[in-house]
């Protein structure tokens, strides 16, 4: 993952974290060197120096605590790899022409089913194209002659090429039992612990809120919205924090789509439909999700950049829904609300750095269990008691804003705004106290 994503990674040992990767990759975390190449990159392709534009165009894209990319000169091509999830890019360019591909399945026969699947798929791709090589690999490919190859070309189609090869393996191989990995020696699989903790957790939060939504006191059709928080808080809850690959990630993208999809649906047939697509979801085979649990590395997000102030109004148009639950004692509705907008901003968005390592602690004091058994020590909140640690919690939060005030040096979090009579009232006051922090930033 990205740059707050390898917050875990080995120099934190001191306070002994885990190394585990949380939510979606951005690209939008990016240093000044790599901006800085990015513009050598397109002076270089105007001034027609099209090897020197590709090598810098490289370097902007590498993660170096990703370890992403690479880039090297052999017999007079300049090569390059890339990995996005799953699948590896590999290409090389010359002083004519750029070419990349990646493999994404094998195939020992062709089916009608999944060549027409892939030819239809052809149609809705602007640069690439999907194609079998001589060894049977279903691959995507992008080409361009250097002419035509600038830098915000090069992109966009890489970008459509990775993502696309990256969701189309597991998905085609899940559904056609005839395909077969390929090139998938570079992922780092995850411990049997960590699996188990991660499958557990999925079955345990969706058997919460479908109880919720079946025995709960509210009636589902007149209080269709309160379990659409439920269930829309369930999806993101589950995507950033068990970060699941292949089908568990296509499922749950897709009732994100199903639910807010302009299709004049009435809002309790949607929420039937995500709470049997999450009935079919728990009913899957444990060694099923295993199979999906992989450590990746990326090149490109799929999320797009947005500035503090939309946090803000996202957090002003949905969090006051909050205060009737709170009233009424319907608590885990109540509380799947911040949860949801918490959620919807991780989901859909690369929200500035100090606003997703301020989500991210939501979600560490909201699951404490959850993170117990990964191996994180902080417990800013016990259930058994209902005790925050307030110290704790205070600095933890303070540490945020002095990582980040070289970038944010009017980040000061009004910690004195907490309020810690319950789970509900502080996880309003939290996302409050969030919605008025000065991200003026400073480049």
């Amino acid at each position: 993952m990205g740059l707050f994503d390898r917050l875990f990674s080995p120099k934190h040992n001191e306070i002994n974290e885990p190394y585990i990767s949380f939510g979606r990759y951005s690209d939008s975390y990016k240093e000044t060197i790599r901006y800085d190449a990015w513009n050598r990159a397109l002076e270089a392709f105007e001034n027609e120096n099209f090897l020197e534009s590709y090598r810098q165009f490289f370097f902007y894209l590498k993660d170096e605590k990703e370890g992403n990319v690479k880039c090297w000169e052999e017999n007079g091509l300049l090569r390059f790899e890339l990995l996005q999830g799953s699948k590896k890019i590999t290409g090389y360019a010359n002083p004519q022409k750029l070419r990349a591909e990646a493999k994404v399945v094998k195939v020992e026969n062709l089916n009608v089913g999944f060549m027409r699947r892939l030819m239809e798929q052809n149609f809705d791709l602007k640069y690439s194209r999907f194609s079998l090589d001589e060894d049977n690999n279903i691959c995507i490919v992008f080409d361009t002659y250097v002419l035509d190859g600038s830098p915000y070309k090069l992109y966009y189609a890489l970008k459509e090429l990775a993502v696309k090869a990256d969701k189309q393996d597991d998905l085609l191989m899940e559904e056609f039992q005839v395909l077969q990995a390929v090139d998938s020696t570079h992922l780092e699989n995850l411990p049997d612990e960590e699996k188990k903790v991660k499958y557990d957790f999925i079955k345990a939060k969706i058997e919460e809120v479908m109880y919720e939504i079946d025995n709960g006191k509210l009636n589902k059709l007149q209080y269709a919205g309160s379990f659409s928080f439920l269930l829309l808080d369930l999806i993101y809850r589950l995507d950033y924090l068990v970060k699941p690959e292949g089908y568990m990630m296509e499922a749950l993208e897709r009732m994100h789509r199903q639910y807010y999809e302009n299709n004049g649906q009435p809002v309790v047939q949607k929420n039937e439909l995500l709470c049997k697509s999450m009935r079919e979801l728990a009913a899957r085979p444990q060694e099923e999700f295993f199979k999906e649990m992989y450590r990746v590395k990326s090149t490109f997000g799929i999320t797009h950049s947005v500035n503090h102030d939309r946090i803000s109004s996202f957090i002003d148009a949905e969090l006051y829904h909050i205060d009737w639950y709170m009233e009424h004692g319907h608590t885990q509705i109540a509380l799947s609300i911040p949860g949801y907008i918490v959620g919807y901003c991780m989901f859909n968005y690369a929200v500035p750095k100090p606003d997703r390592e301020y989500f991210h602690l939501y979600y560490q004091i909201m699951e404490p269990a959850y993170f117990n058994k990964l191996g994180f020590s902080p417990q800013y909140y016990d259930p058994g008691t209902g005790q925050f640690d307030k110290k704790g919690l205070i600095k933890a939060i303070k540490k945020i804003a002095s990582d980040n005030k070289l970038s944010f040096p009017k980040l000061h979090p009004a910690t004195g705004t907490l309020a810690f009579d319950n789970l509900a009232v502080f996880a309003k006051s939290y996302l409050l106290m969030v919605r008025n922090l000065d991200m003026t930033k400073v480049d």
